[in-house]
């Protein structure tokens, strides 16, 4: 089955966007093309509450540029969506009019609670946090979205943004100037006191769109982070006041060298944070946290679960991931199988024998890099290890936080005890040191499941794990290994790599191969 093309356009108060996505027939979503312009919209909005002829005009002549561009990439599916600006324009059915005469486009305009339904719908849907409130900030509205265990509670959409706060706040004033932003935080408090179920609420506040991503890329680059991405990062709320301070310390002119700070959101950048600042202070929220999937993403996923039989899920994301990154890089699901299989029972024998103590965390993130293992023999073999940590750390995986994503990165891709570390050397501070021995243990364990499987035909039917009762012996431990078939490969990638089995194990071991037909 041929890939499917979706065009969304998204008219915003802020900027208009056409961005293209590929959805391939494992359902995975690759955004194409994401092409912008800074248009905004909201400052068109006349004091009658209509938008200006000049602002029908910047509209039609984007819309018309993204046509062409739509139909040059042979889109099936077009989603055009508009947003705040248009929604409190009092001439909004003569602008949809002429957008309709002009470009061919029919735009739909999104009420509050659908924006701010379908941002949400894009994080319960790709991120792991059970509860949390969404904000999605644009140009001249500020949707918020309370869920908890996945399911939306309550939402309210506030008639204030970026672009409306500027004007109102900093108009003919420095980008930082102290009297307006003590004034807009003051204000800002002030209007999220009228959300009853908004105060001391206690959980994650998850930010949605440019302003928030802006925010996080500035974190990021100010303290060298490691790894790519922005999808799952977390920031505490010292981190978050820390990054403004370090904004509204800077001039205007000095912005621009900002590392992470987008040029067309420098003059806005105050606003967002200031919101963003004093909805964590009021909600005493826990963590701030990024999400790269907004109101487009929500869209799309929103669509293809209803043309498509529901294939993203809304409680089994790292799963649906995990299943879908192993079919991208065209990993043998029966070899993925069996590897978890002997994994797991390689740790059920170690947790027996009280050598490895491991929890049901941790035991799903085995499960889930014994399916990835070395993804990365897709690009080339000689160097599966880096490529396999190199594409999983930085890849923005759904469900996974950064943290999590580096965990899989290092079981996934472990050869030896040098790489691992040379690895987690790059995440130095992440891990503490029993953690990192137990990753360590846990990699070494699903490298030699692999080794019991080297050819990947499924011979192996049963281990076992016992003292060594040979006195003669120099080896502590005995493994033996029932098989159905011919093990020649298996014998000796198992005596080859048995050093990572034992350095769980702290002692030596033998193994013996045993027919399970007896002979």
């Amino acid at each position: 089955m041929a890939n499917q093309r979706i065009g969304l356009i998204d008219v915003g108060s802020n900027t208009i966007r056409l961005v293209i996505f590929e959805i391939d027939q494992n359902q995975t979503i690759t955004e194409l093309q994401n092409i912008k312009t800074p248009a905004r919209l909201v400052q068109y909005l006349e004091k009658d509450g209509s938008m200006s002829k000049r602002g029908i005009s910047v509209l039609v002549t984007a819309l018309e540029s993204f046509t062409e561009i739509a139909e040059r990439y042979h889109i099936e599916t077009m989603i055009p969506v508009a947003t705040a600006a248009i929604r409190q324009s009092k001439n909004a059915k003569a602008i949809l009019k002429t957008v309709k005469e002009k470009t061919g486009i029919k735009l739909r305009i999104l009420t509050e609670e659908e924006e701010a339904f379908y941002g949400n719908y894009a994080v319960r849907h790709t991120m792991d946090l059970k509860n949390g409130v969404t904000i999605d900030i644009g140009g001249g509205s500020t949707e918020l979205t309370l869920f908890k265990d996945k399911q939306v509670v309550d939402s309210h959409s506030f008639p204030f943004g970026v672009v409306s706060l500027k004007r109102q706040f900093f108009d003919g004033k420095d980008h930082n100037d102290k009297k307006a932003i003590e004034k807009a935080r003051k204000w800002v408090k002030e209007q999220f006191t009228s959300l009853k179920w908004l105060p001391d609420v206690k959980v994650a506040l998850i930010g949605i769109g440019g302003s928030a991503r802006n925010l996080a890329d500035i974190h990021q680059r100010q303290h060298d982070y490691p790894i790519a991405g922005i999808h799952g990062y977390m920031m505490t709320g010292d981190e978050l006041e820390e990054t403004f301070d370090l904004i509204a310390d800077t001039s205007f002119q000095q912005l621009s060298k900002l590392d992470g700070l987008s040029e067309d959101r420098k003059d806005i950048i105050i606003p967002a944070g200031l919101v963003f600042l004093e909805l964590f202070d009021f909600m005493d929220s826990t963590d701030f946290a990024i999400s790269s999937r907004g109101l487009r993403e929500g869209l799309v996923i929103d669509y293809i679960n209803r043309t498509d039989n529901q294939p993203y899920e809304l409680y089994d994301i790292k799963r649906q991931t995990v299943e879908r990154m192993s079919k991208r890089y065209n990993i043998r699901t029966i070899g993925a199988y069996q590897r978890i299989l002997l994994s797991d029972r390689l740790l059920n024998l170690l947790k027996d024998k009280e050598i490895v103590d491991i929890d049901e965390e941790h035991l799903i993130l085995v499960h889930y890099a014994a399916s990835l293992y070395n993804l990365g023999s897709y690009i080339e073999d000689d160097s599966k290890s880096q490529h396999t940590f190199y594409i999983i750390s930085n890849s923005n995986l759904h469900g996974f936080n950064h943290y999590d994503r580096v965990r899989l990165a290092l079981l996934a891709s472990y050869k030896n005890r040098s790489l691992f570390n040379q690895y987690i050397h790059n995440v130095e501070g992440w891990f503490s040191d029993e953690e990192a021995d137990l990753l360590l243990s846990l990699g070494s364990v699903i490298k030699f499941a692999e080794a019991l499987n080297d050819s990947h035909v499924n011979m192996v039917k049963d281990i076992q794990l016992s003292k060594n009762k040979n006195k003669d012996s120099e080896d502590k431990y005995e493994l033996t290994v029932t098989y159905n078939g011919e093990v020649i490969a298996e014998k000796y990638r198992a005596n080859k790599h048995k050093n990572h089995f034992e350095r769980v194990l702290g002692d030596t071991v033998h193994i013996t191969f045993k027919s399970e037909t007896g002979k």
